[in-house]
């Protein structure tokens, strides 16, 4: 019997390019390319219908990951935010990650993406199709030099903040129980980057603004909002999940949420463990379906920059999550817009095709 070919999955959030640094930098594309314990390779995408997604760009700060997991399977925490990366010392990492994503693209790896025309080619021809994101946008200067570079090197999407402070607003911390709402909205400088990126046809990603700055977004921008790997905050009332009214918001913008797989902002509880059941998946993407409709949920797993199911455990396990979509009674027309075909359709909107 042949076997049933995965759907096509295009996903909002990945770290892999912060792992193939940690794992020494450019030899290590060898790992990506060949097989690794990585989430995201070429074998396990082959065998899970990973078709590609967002690359992210992240300046790591000097946090201790193992107290920070720590923290994170306890009832109740609340890891401070970290301090501000200044730009001088951002600026090389960034410069170094997009060089290991064009490396990838040269040895054959992946394709970066400038539009979705090129996503379109990319899946048609069995390409991993990627976009080059910035988590966090330290490495840019107020008077967007570094900004302008990057676009010419590929750079579509960009996330003002991560969990700390920057030049241009503040993001959330690593609190549960507690809601977006701490600490003010944009700066002068992050309203003029929002209409910045608006102008340039580069995506805003929400998801680690809080929720002032997500207001703020919402009221310059021109664009559908977007938050590339954010849950509901009534599943789990975790200060990176998004409240019904943030919900409501994305929706009536067209925009798109992508279902975050870290477990700490899926389990009710918080807690940052693989142990947990496919139907929690469920609740949120049933919730979200429920608030703001099919056409505006996604998929946004964070593969290699959190603990994700042990359902899943990678990008080959990604079956496992559309099959429990089937079970659940989601129609394939449905299961292929939230695979891929929401972020396509928002992306042709923001980047103007």
């Amino acid at each position: 019997m042949a076997s049933v070919k995965p759907v096509p999955v295009f996903d909002g959030h990945n770290d892999v390019l912060l792992k193939l640094r940690g794992a020494g930098g450019r030899p290590a594309t060898r790992l990506f390319r060949e097989g690794s314990d990585f989430h995201v390779d070429l074998p396990k995408a082959r065998a899970g219908g990973f078709a590609g997604g967002f690359f992210a760009i992240f300046v790591p700060s000097p946090l201790d990951l193992a107290e920070m997991k720590a923290e994170m399977d306890k009832p109740e925490y609340d890891l401070p935010l970290p301090d501000p990366v200044p730009q001088e010392a951002a600026l090389p990492v960034v410069m170094e990650m997009a060089a290991l994503l064009m490396q990838l693209e040269a040895e054959g790896a992946l394709r970066i993406c400038r539009s979705v025309a090129d996503i379109r080619a990319a899946m048609g021809a069995g390409e991993m199709a990627a976009v080059m994101h910035i988590e966090g946008a330290e490495a840019i200067d107020p008077e967007f030099h570094v900004l302008d570079v990057l676009y010419a090197a590929g750079l579509r999407s960009l996330g003002p903040v991560w969990s700390r402070p920057t030049i241009w607003g503040e993001g959330v911390p690593f609190r549960y129980p507690s809601t977006g709402d701490v600490g003010p909205g944009l700066t002068e400088d992050g309203k003029r980057l929002v209409r910045r990126c608006d102008a340039m046809g580069i995506m805003l990603d929400l998801s680690h603004l809080n929720e002032k700055g997500f207001w703020d977004v919402a009221e310059i921008s021109e664009k559908p909002l977007i938050a590339t790997h954010s849950n509901t905050y009534a599943f789990c009332p975790q200060a990176r999940n998004l409240s019904d009214a943030q919900l409501d918001a994305v929706a009536r913008s067209g925009g798109v949420v992508g279902l975050n797989f870290a477990t700490g902002f899926l389990r009710r509880d918080g807690q940052m463990r693989a142990q947990m059941p496919l139907a929690v998946m469920l609740d949120h993407l049933d919730h979200m379906i429920g608030r703001m409709g099919e056409d505006h949920v996604a998929l946004g797993s964070d593969f290699d920059g959190a603990v994700v199911p042990e359902e899943i455990g990678s990008v080959a396990g990604l079956p496992a999550l559309i099959e429990a979509m089937r079970a659940h009674g989601y129609a394939e027309a449905r299961i292929e817009k939230i695979a891929h075909g929401n972020w396509l359709r928002v992306l042709e909107t923001t980047w103007g095709g």
